[in-house]
């Protein structure tokens, strides 16, 4: 993998790239307070060896991309959408395969609504519809929200304390049939949260509005559309998912059975032999 920075007005964003250029690309966006280290190495060489090329990066306010004071940030989710596409042109890439997860979901999307001339295929992973209404599907689970709610004690200035609450947050959405590993995501964790700038900075992601011009046209989605769901998400019910694939005409929808608000090295065979035939 290289790791290059893309450099835009006062913005600097922190990509990395696997496999061969001159092989179809994948753009990955991944979903709040998560680096792109969320979407991991192994996956994405995976990913790569199907003969694709695979970019990840780090979304503003995570990792090493450009960090702002917490509790004011001066973008929304649309900057999130656009950041995208100057990393395609910072890449030199016309069209490319989106795949979004979690708030990165969202972010796909309004990319994928505003920019249809870049955007050649979509997927979305745990995530949920944007700009419909979703009050009569099921919310976050009672259990994940108690935890969530233990963020507000947390001093997210001290790395251990950080450090404590996202390794229980990495069980919290886990999903049911894969067995959790601790020391796997212990070692993750500290390595996320060492190699940011400031840590504290990625809350800024809970207070993002965005996509109010695009409330309704999600329908109009002309990149073909494929969502991959665990059922046992807590954060977005897989019934999301299936509202999300049921509004945009001829999408397919890939159900991981037991699978949890994660990409789980279980589940990876599954999810790239997915996203290998939607893209084909």
């Amino acid at each position: 993998m290289t790791e290059r920075n893309i450099k835009f007005d006062d913005v600097e964003i922190a990509a990395q790239a696997f496999g061969d250029p001159a092989h179809e690309p994948i753009l990955l966006i991944m979903g709040a307070m998560a680096s792109m280290l969320w979407w991991p190495d192994e996956f994405c060489q995976k990913l790569a060896a199907q003969k694709y090329y695979v970019i990840r990066y780090d979304n503003r306010d995570t990792g090493r991309s450009t960090i702002y004071e917490p509790g004011a940030p001066p973008y929304t989710m649309d900057d999130m959408a656009a950041d995208a596409v100057r990393i395609l042109d910072g890449y030199g890439i016309d069209r490319v395969n989106l795949i979004g997860m979690s708030l990165g979901g969202t972010i796909a999307q309004i990319a994928a609504l505003s920019h249809p001339e870049r955007v050649k295929t979509l997927t979305l992973m745990s995530t949920t519809p944007m700009g419909i209404d979703t009050s009569a599907l099921p919310h976050t689970t009672d259990a994940y929200m108690a935890h969530a709610s233990t963020g507000e004690t947390v001093d997210w200035t001290d790395n251990v304390q950080v450090i404590e609450f996202l390794v229980k947050d990495t069980r919290m959405i886990a999903g049911a049939a894969h067995p959790y590993d601790d020391g796997r995501a212990r070692a993750f964790v500290e390595r996320d949260v060492r190699r940011a700038k400031n840590f504290v900075s990625a809350t800024n992601h809970f207070m993002l509005r965005g996509g109010q011009a695009l409330k309704g046209k999600l329908g109009e989605l002309a990149a073909p559309l494929l969502v991959i769901h665990g059922t046992a998400d807590p954060i977005y019910p897989v019934e999301h998912g299936e509202l999300l694939a049921r509004t945009v005409k001829g999408a397919n929808f890939v159900r991981l059975e037991g699978g949890g608000h994660e990409i789980h090295p279980n589940d990876w065979e599954e999810i790239i032999s997915a996203i290998d035939a939607h893209l084909r």
